[in-house]
């Protein structure tokens, strides 16, 4: 079977699970090639709806929970988006799509390896929007602040004030606290004041960084 009808599959599945809600979302998802985003001996499971092991500890998550934290975060056309954590580049190829050529997507990796990965992968995939950065994503990126939304994917002991701050007035802030087993908060901002919703468990590989865990 071609990557091209798994990926048909995939999508059909995600919705029958309630995981894809909307169109822009299921658009985003059939118009992105996770095969291009995982290493050469994994492509056959490119569209198994589980995570991957993409090296160095860490993976690609798994499709439902990209499609979750896309819904969650009601993404639009023209925002302008941080991801902690690039992992591949495909989430952010996903989110790329939906806030299309004249939205961008800004990623910042720790893993030098990884911040290589990702890059190689999205030039790959001819996706122009998405900026892959080295650093300390605990610290958000100020220089491209304020962001429409921001999301991260890997688990936190806290939310880290930085992204709080960087988020703009009316913004979404969607990240895992815990470790390795947490929740996913959503975090909306209005009026400068901060409400906090609980999405449920879920599991994640940790932030590290300044305001993440010290260690593995």
């Amino acid at each position: 079977m071609s990557f091209e009808k798994k990926r048909k599959q995939l999508v059909e599945h995600l919705k029958k699970e309630g995981r894809i809600k909307t169109e822009k979302v299921e658009k985003a998802f059939l118009e992105t090639p996770r095969e291009l985003f995982v290493p050469d001996n994994l492509k056959n499971y490119a569209y198994v709806d589980t995570p991957l092991e993409i090296g160095m500890g860490q993976t690609i998550s798994a499709p439902h929970m990209v499609a979750i934290m896309c819904e969650a975060l009601d993404l639009h056309e023209k925002q302008r988006i941080l991801e902690i954590g690039a992992g591949s580049g495909y989430h952010a190829a996903v989110v790329s799509k939906i806030v299309g050529e004249k939205g961008h997507v800004y990623s910042i990796e720790r893993i030098k390896e990884l911040v290589d990965f990702a890059k190689e992968n999205i030039e790959k995939a001819g996706i122009k929007n998405v900026t892959i950065i080295e650093g300390d994503g605990s610290e958000g990126l100020p220089e491209y602040a304020p962001y429409d939304r921001i999301y991260v994917t890997c688990a936190a002991p806290d939310i880290p004030p930085p992204l709080i701050e960087q988020l703009k007035n009316s913004g979404k802030l969607l990240i895992p606290i815990g470790r390795t087993i947490c929740e996913l908060i959503l975090l909306e901002k209005k009026d400068d004041k901060i409400k906090t919703t609980n999405l449920g468990g879920c599991a994640f590989v940790p932030l590290l960084g300044k305001y993440g865990h010290q260690s593995l």
